[in-house]
């Protein structure tokens, strides 16, 4: 049998594989965890190793048609206010019988661009010269891979917009963006407006700045994708009082990916509103069923407070939840009225700040984003990786001026004692603390992306593999490639 064959029919199998009624996640163990350095470089050739620097796990998935792990970056370093030409690396672990994940290594670089060719930037639209309109602005923060063409879809904070792109990064569509996610003042649309102070350029309606679609799931036949919204729009719960503060509820969004358009949405209730909380990652399970990580803004990460990480991952069903696209969020759950929210289970199936690694002086990474359901082992498990964006371990001042932030990991609090150098060198370097000058020593390192590796069962578990009309249509193209390769060996 050839290899084309032989992986025509495997996925041939899992796609014909009558799916289960129920998915449930039960058995989670850790199995363990790599750090990798903040100075990892991707494959994008940029002529500046600052530039190269890998920007880890905004989001991760496995893509089980070919056997590939991606891994998102976001807008880059500064915040939205560095030029940085947006990507995606596609990378490698290896990974033993019982899931524990070694060797990291990215495999290849992709730019996304957009219609003219032209790379899409992680400047934010007013440091890009226009609040007011999108441009070439993007933060990725969510991704999948369609399942019946191969396309990247991601998710963005920016619009909140979703993308699709082809395996080069070139921009084959744009989702409709829905009207009530649109960031809007008074005056109008206003991608840059944050809703504190209040005024007259105050950001009024629509997903809050810096809150926007964090992450993206795909339905295992490839119809629907799935954008979920880090907090609620500012209409749902947000209250200028005492400094500004964020509503329990937030949203997941449902597009139909042959039209792009935005067919649901619906409310997700998280745990607290407090600690910067909101969600990273959702994962499809399978019949309107998902994974969801949800977390507050502790932990080492820089500029993070230290004390009190919370990271953990639950589980939701869609079914009979209301459509809420016309409607607006409380504050609290006891306003919900007749709403019916997704179904939520109470107890977390996954604890990401349970475990740590002696790399980091075990402590709790900020910002866990990525999540994703690999591989399915020999024992029958299935393999979940979760991992960290480190925000490319650097930080700015008020002038907007960009420092690495170099931690020495066995101090109690490695962001408090942290020592900042100007980009990409060692010296000039200072405290964080006082801002008096400092040297780094041997024990000091930029802050390194986490990688986690965990096995679970998943009873009924639906991975995205393209139907059999589609698997029909590769077959005969596969058949088709044979035929054309046998003649072209004739003809040698």
């Amino acid at each position: 049998m050839s290899r084309s064959t032989s992986a025509l029919a495997a996925v041939l199998s899992l796609a014909l594989a009558a799916p289960a009624a129920a998915q449930t996640i039960s058995n989670v163990q850790f199995q363990n965890g790599i750090a990798i350095s903040g100075k990892a470089e991707d494959k994008s050739g940029d002529l500046s190793a600052f530039d190269r620097r890998v920007g880890f796990f905004s989001d991760i998935y496995y893509d089980r048609n070919t056997n590939e792990w991606w891994g998102l970056s976001d807008r880059g370093p500064g915040g939205g206010t560095l030029g940085y030409e947006t990507r995606i690396n596609r990378f490698t672990v290896d990974f033993d019988a019982q899931g524990k994940v070694s060797n990291y290594n990215v495999v290849q670089t992709i730019k996304f661009r957009d219609e003219g060719g032209n790379v899409l930037n992680g400047l934010s639209p007013g440091n890009a010269g226009n609040a007011g309109s999108l441009g070439r602005a993007f933060d990725p923060e969510g991704m999948v891979i369609n399942p019946l063409n191969g396309n990247i879809i991601v998710s963005d904070e920016y619009g909140p917009s979703v993308i699709e792109f082809d395996r080069a990064g070139n921009l084959v569509k744009r989702y409709d963006v829905p009207a009530n996610l649109v960031p809007r003042t008074s005056s109008g649309a206003n991608y840059d407006a944050t809703p504190s102070p209040t005024g007259a350029s105050a950001l009024k309606f629509g997903r809050e700045n810096n809150r926007g679609l964090e992450g993206l799931a795909v339905s295992p036949d490839g119809k629907y994708v799935y954008a979920m919204l880090q907090n609620g729009r500012i209409e749902d719960g947000w209250s200028s009082a005492g400094g500004g503060t964020r509503g329990q509820f937030t949203r997941i969004i449902k597009y139909d990916v042959a039209t792009g358009q935005a067919v649901g949405q619906y409310a997700y209730q998280l745990n607290s509103s407090g600690q910067g909380r909101g969600i990273s990652a959702i994962v499809a399970l399978g019949n309107d069923k998902f994974m969801i990580l949800e977390r507050n803004n502790r932990g080492i990460g820089v500029g993070a407070t230290l004390a009190s990480p919370d990271k953990k991952v639950f589980t939701i069903d869609l079914a009979g939840a209301t459509d809420v696209t016309n409607m607006n969020l409380p504050a609290l759950a006891s306003g919900l009225g007749s709403i019916v929210p997704v179904a939520k289970n109470g107890t977390a199936v996954m604890d990401l700040a349970a475990n740590t690694l002696p790399a980091i002086g075990n402590k709790v990474p900020e910002k866990w984003e990525g999540l994703a359901v690999g591989p399915q082992l020999a024992n029958g498990k299935y393999l979940i990786l979760a991992g960290t964006d480190n925000d490319y371990s650097v930080t700015q001042n008020g002038s907007n001026t960009q420092f690495d932030v170099y931690m020495n990991f066995s101090n109690a609090d490695p962001m408090a004692s942290s020592i900042q150098c100007p980009i990409g060198t060692t010296t000039g370097c200072f405290n964080t603390s006082n801002g008096l000058p400092a040297n780094l020593t041997s024990a000091h390192d930029l802050l390194p992306g986490i990688l986690h590796s965990y096995t679970a069962d998943i009873t009924g578990y639906v991975a995205p593999v393209p139907e059999p009309t589609t698997i029909t249509l590769m077959a005969f193209g596969l058949a088709g490639l044979g035929v054309v390769t046998r003649r072209r060996r004739r003809n040698v």
